[in-house]
């Protein structure tokens, strides 16, 4: 098992660790949970792969950090519903390419939004990365896919395709290829004109690269 695999393995079972320590506990929204210090003696594992753990969490919404004031488990109807979402998410059994999926349809979505909305395609954020790719100026995949999840303007979904998109790491940390570069013109000039139609398939060509 590579070092990767490893970190991997290690995340998942604090992560199922501390959802036991929830139920165990009986720990409701908006409950504090224990310190890194106790936790890290509670699981049985070094404090900077509990706060790791922990980031994520707080990534996905499950979990808040108050300043000065500890970690608690988010408000009840948020907890709950990425909850269940961070739940599959974190399963080693479920397969990959429904992670892929679900991750490919925020990105639809929020190019369907922006597609539908004339402020957020006149962002200047899609002049500027056309002009990097014309420019072959590096842009890496996943910088692109981001900027769709922010301009979207649902930070819940940012959160969920941040954790969706770690399990592309690999392909969408990389630099973005010549091949791709026309189609993803393409993208950006569709999206900036408000063709949903055509921003889609374009997306969905490039799909063959990630």
């Amino acid at each position: 098992m590579n070092e990767k695999q490893e970190n991997k393995k290690v995340f998942l079972e604090i992560v199922s660790k501390l959802k036991d320590l929830i139920i165990r506990e009986k720990l409701q929204p908006g409950d504090k949970l224990p310190s890194e210090r106790v936790l890290s003696e509670m699981l049985g594992v070094g404090r900077s792969s509990v706060r790791e753990a922990l980031r994520s969490l707080e990534l996905l919404g499950i979990i808040e950090t108050r300043h000065g004031g500890g970690t608690f488990l988010a408000s009840s109807q948020q907890y709950r519903l990425v909850e269940l979402l961070a739940t599959f998410i974190l399963q080693e059994n479920q397969s990959i390419r429904d992670v892929h999926k679900t991750r490919e349809i925020h990105e639809k979505e929020a190019i369907r939004i922006i597609c539908a909305n004339k402020r957020l395609r006149e962002l200047p954020v899609w002049e500027s990365l056309f002009l990097k790719i014309e420019l072959e100026t590096e842009v890496i995949r996943d910088h692109i896919l981001r900027e769709l999840l922010i301009a979207s303007e649902n930070r819940l979904a940012l959160r969920i395709w941040i954790q969706l998109a770690a399990y592309s790491a690999g392909a969408l940390k990389k630099v973005t290829t010549e091949e791709e570069k026309p189609i993803l013109q393409r993208l950006l000039t569709s999206l900036r004109l408000g063709y949903e139609k055509e921003a889609l398939k374009a997306y969905t060509e490039w799909l063959d690269y990630l």
